[in-house]
């Protein structure tokens, strides 16, 4: 069956990673760059033991403070600097596992739409009148005399490209003329197919309306065998 084709949206996966993963980059490295440097601080210290002449026990104690809170402050940045690698490895991991979840979940979906399309596409559509039966693909489907005379219609007309109403299809049927057949029992025919293969099939493969036109076999010429 040849119906309105879908079109294939592909996520630009690379690009996407990429850009993720050096944003991931950027921010940490600015948040790096943005601490502040110990060796500076520690190096004021020292110039000043070097540059003043302390003469006192408590001058030398406060600079002694000032030594240790500096060793202390450097400690402190390498313990944020490991925070913040360990935040960067953490996050570059959620970005690809991430990446990695959709792009599965868009695998299994075209595979889902592709195993769908196949399950509700009539590779072959052939009827057996003497059997009562219309042979689907592979798969036998039992009718009704009053189903077979329809579907055959539908065939035909499909075969020559042409569309049908429910007039046209309760004329063809009874051989009355057109002028003493109306549209409802027409459809209610049709209906009695579609109910008998099972609605849902029906309306989604074969017999499709298309409005301001009527009804058409929605199968490639082809496909179709009469019997």
């Amino acid at each position: 069956m040849n119906t309105s084709s879908n079109t294939k949206r592909t996520i630009p996966v690379k690009p996407i990673l990429a850009i993720s993963i050096a944003g991931s980059l950027a921010l940490f490295a600015w948040l790096l760059f943005r601490l502040p440097d110990p060796s500076v601080f520690n190096a004021n210290v020292e110039r000043i033991f070097v540059e003043t002449d302390l003469s006192s026990q408590a001058d030398i104690k406060l600079l002694e403070v000032l030594a240790a809170s500096g060793s202390l402050f450097e400690s402190s940045l390498n313990l944020y600097r490991e925070i913040i690698l360990t935040l960067l490895v953490l996050s570059i991991t959620l970005v690809v596992t991430s990446i990695g979840l959709l792009l599965a979940n868009l695998s299994i979906r075209q595979q889902f739409n592709e195993l769908k399309t196949r399950a509700l596409n009539p590779l072959s559509l052939e009827l057996l009148r003497e059997q009562n039966l219309v042979r689907i693909n592979e798969d036998n489907f039992t009718l009704t005399k009053g189903n077979i005379e329809t579907l055959a219609l539908f065939m035909e007309a499909r075969q020559d490209s042409e569309y049908l109403s429910g007039v046209q299809i309760e004329s063809m049927i009874s051989g009355k003329p057109l002028s003493e057949c109306d549209e409802a029992s027409g459809v209610m025919r049709i209906k009695r197919l579609r109910d008998n293969l099972g609605n849902q099939l029906v309306s989604d493969l074969l017999v499709r309306h298309i409005p301001g036109k009527g009804y058409l076999l929605d199968v490639d010429t082809e496909a179709i065998t009469l019997k």
